[in-house]
């Protein structure tokens, strides 16, 4: 009886990981997943549904299931030298996760109140707006201002000749327009602990993907002000902030000294990375690292 139980447990987790990415046939792929009839498929989806996890639309033979939100709030927050971020955390988003692991919550109290202080001193806005969603699987958390634009203030203090350079500096990490006030680890830390992390501003869409640390760089053909910031992180993730703080750190008496760059970031499309003003772009601030590890992936 405990293995039946057991078996129903399992099925039902599966159910609950692969429903986003497989929603019009996971019963055919449970089903196969774990040589049971349809029917059976079918019960535990009714119990995942009665428990309030699942959300079912249509009529039986068309029916599709979804994720159920167990959790939502919009808030507009404005950004004045009185907004405090550990405030904003503690008051909105900090009660829709008192349930989420404690490892997860970690992150996300590292990860939010790092973008919204972003917000505050850099972005130059007047107000940001906070999307929070969860669901039994995670949490997607978005910051949306209305300031000058991330890329575009990159680009200006940089005197760089495109948006897109500024993601090569945020992805090198210690990049700040503001140094006598921040470190810049803030982004390049975050990026790193989050299962999703992606900004969306002017016509740069910049993503960075864990595990397996995928990054991409697309070009946003309406032109977005402000800057939007998504952040995703499954609840039963079994990373941790210490973990990441550790693979960027050579001797612990130098912090922040260690960084891997992706080359790939360095071309547009797909050019080669042949002329002598690619390298110069990439080595850039190399001098403030101890360590650099060039991650040539995707580059031939």
């Amino acid at each position: 009886m405990a293995g039946v139980r057991e078996q129903g447990r399992l099925v039902r987790r599966y159910i609950l990981e692969n429903i986003d990415s497989n929603p019009q046939h996971i019963v055919r792929s449970t089903a196969f997943q774990f040589g049971i009839s349809r029917q059976a498929v079918n019960k535990h989806l009714s119990r995942l549904v009665k428990e309030g996890l699942l959300t079912a639309q249509g009529t039986t033979r068309n029916r599709t299931y979804s994720l159920a939100i167990l959790g939502e709030k919009l808030v507009s927050v404005p950004l004045t030298d009185e907004t405090a971020e550990h405030i904003v955390w503690r008051t909105e988003v900090e009660p829709l996760l008192s349930d989420v692991p404690k490892t997860a919550l970690d992150i996300w109290h590292y990860g939010f109140t790092e973008m919204l202080n972003n917000a505050i001193d850099h972005s130059s806005g007047t107000r940001v707006i906070l999307q929070i969603r969860r669901t039994v699987r995670a949490v997607n958390v978005m910051l949306s201002d209305d300031g000058e634009g991330i890329f575009r203030k990159i680009q200006k203090t940089l005197g760089l000749g495109d948006e897109r350079h500024a993601v090569l500096e945020l992805a090198k990490g210690k990049f700040t327009t503001d140094p006598d006030n921040h470190t810049g680890e803030g982004i390049f830390f975050t990026s790193r602990m989050f299962d999703k992390f992606a900004i969306l501003s002017g016509n740069v869409y910049f993503s960075h993907e864990s595990p397996g640390d995928e990054d991409w760089i697309l070009e946003n053909r309406d032109q977005e002000s402000g800057t939007l910031v998504l952040l995703r992180l499954h609840n039963d993730t079994e990373r941790t902030t210490r973990e990441i703080f550790d693979q960027f750190t050579v001797d612990s008496d130098y912090g922040f000294s260690k960084t891997i760059v992706p080359v790939d970031l360095v071309r547009y499309g797909d050019e080669s990375l042949i002329s002598r003003s690619q390298a110069k772009r990439l080595l850039t601030r190399f001098d403030r690292f101890r360590t650099v590890l060039l991650d040539f992936k995707g580059v031939e």
